[in-house]
């Protein structure tokens, strides 16, 4: 069976979810395509942080690309609350999304110095030169929060305009507005794209159905790159990408108490950071987990769930052991080769990509939208900052090599003391001597000018190590 449409948008998480609203309520013949369970999609498991400023690390703000990031960021965090009304309209739904009222960063003494009161520092100054609100809280004031002694918070700071939305309520109603305005949901996925000559003219699903269109947007998270396997040409030039495997947990804290707000640390140990987010009646989200796997996966390690919940006990409220485990949800950040995103034309008559957004695919997505939709539209579009972010580029430098291995060491080290390991006297330069020198001669007999982002050198394997040199070679 043959069906032909304007648009077909491959990927039904939130990016996918709202690129397909988005045209659909232009009037654009749109078909979303995507399996009803979202299984393992980064968005169906994220903490939906709308967070800015909380994100914010050192690396990110000392290259020009990652100053980007953030304005991309703060763009799109300008857009919710229009977002948030437009869909309500849209889906003829008016109960709110919303599920915390602002975002508090604490800083304690589980890490280390060098990442998370670095981290922390830079928070504040990104707050300060962008002139964003902000209150600084005496850590005896933080809402809910009882840690245990060994782990007392020692800084705190509140950003009333982070918020967090509510995941399964948010896909409720991204389904019904897309229907509502008339776009097909075809619940499959996506086997390969079709082609004539140079031109992608449609898609294949796996029930054998076969679906066109002028414009095919490939959004389908950490799976996205690999559509485009059979476009040798393209698929060569566009960064690799590899999943950011994380696990979450949905409790319900046993006297049905809840934080006020997001609690979370700064980003730590090549993750976002421990944090929690309260999602009513008594349901808490845990999250915390990062771990860079060749493959998307689709279970958790009960050494990475036993890490989340001891973490959570020690560093947020030491009565989550009596707590009762909900859920444990498994998800898989999109994160490309360098690091930074994939939006845009491929140079392929037809074919665009929407992905690479690593943690802030949610976040971004109204922006996103808007702008993948001006793109199809009218041809043009209104973000500046996306242009450095094509999807066929050569390799963005997430900083120096210096700077790329320092800044893989600190963390392996911070996530030693997360860990709680206990050196002493000469052990902790010795192992940061080890790392410094495993990671410099990994860069070094990887390629001569080319450094991918730290998390790919702490995880380098021989896939990994094949993807990298042949994507680089591709840019000699």
């Amino acid at each position: 069976m043959l069906s032909s449409h304007d648009v077909i948008v491959v990927g039904n998480g939130a990016l996918g979810s709202s690129i397909a609203f988005e045209l659909a309520r232009r009037g654009i013949d749109v078909a979303r395509i995507g399996t009803p369970a979202r299984r393992h999609a980064a968005s169906t498991a994220a903490g939906a942080m709308l967070g800015c400023f909380g994100e914010v690390t050192e690396p990110l703000m000392s290259t020009e690309h990652g100053r980007s990031k953030l304005a991309l960021d703060h763009q799109a965090r300008g857009l919710w609350p229009g977002w948030l009304d437009e869909l309500s309209a849209c889906a003829g739904d008016d109960s709110g999304l919303l599920t915390a009222d602002g975002t508090v960063v604490f800083l304690n003494s589980v890490g280390t110095a060098a990442i998370d009161s670095t981290n922390f520092a830079v928070i504040e100054s990104a707050l300060v030169q962008h002139d964003e609100p902000y209150e600084s809280l005496d850590v005896a004031d933080i809402d809910w929060m009882r840690p245990n002694e060994l782990f007392r918070p020692l800084r705190a700071l509140f950003m009333p305009r982070e918020h967090a939305v509510d995941t399964r309520r948010l896909f409720e109603k991204l389904d019904a507005a897309l229907v509502k305005a008339r776009g097909t949901v075809v619940e499959e996925h996506v086997t390969s794209l079709l082609t004539e000559g140079d031109t992608v003219t449609g898609v294949v699903l796996a029930d054998g159905r076969v679906l066109t269109a002028g414009h095919v947007v490939v959004a389908a998270g950490a799976h996205s790159v690999n559509l485009l396997a059979g476009l040798e040409d393209v698929h060569r030039r566009i960064p690799p990408m590899v999943s950011g495997y994380g696990v979450s947990a949905l409790v319900r804290t046993h006297d049905r108490s809840l934080p006020r707000s997001v609690l979370r640390t700064p980003n730590r140990a090549l993750a976002c950071g421990l944090h929690c987010v309260p999602r009513g009646d008594g349901l808490l989200y845990l999250g915390a987990t990062n771990i860079i796997s060749d493959v998307p996966r689709e279970e958790a390690d009960l050494r990475d769930l036993k890490f989340l919940v001891d973490c959570s006990i020690d560093q947020l409220h030491t009565d989550l052991e009596q707590a009762a485990l909900v859920a444990t949800q498994v998800g898989n950040r999109p994160i490309p080769a360098d690091g930074y995103p994939l939006f845009g034309a491929t140079g392929v008559p037809g074919l665009w990509l929407a992905s690479g957004t690593y943690r802030d695919g949610l976040h971004q997505s109204p922006l996103l939208a808007r702008e993948m939709a001006d793109l199809i539209e009218k041809g043009r579009g209104q973000v500046r900052e996306l242009a450095d972010f094509a999807p066929v580029r050569a390799p963005l430098a997430p900083g120096t090599r210096d700077q790329v291995v320092a800044n893989a060491v600190a963390h392996m080290i911070a996530t030693g003391y997360e860990r709680k390991w206990s050196l002493t006297g000469e052990w902790p330069a010795v192992i940061e001597q080890a790392l410094t020198d495993k990671y410099r001669a990994t860069a070094d007999a990887l390629d001569e000018d080319f450094t991918p982002p730290a998390e790919f050198l702490v995880t380098m394997t021989e896939q990994k190590w094949t993807a990298l040199r042949r994507y680089y070679a591709a840019w000699r």
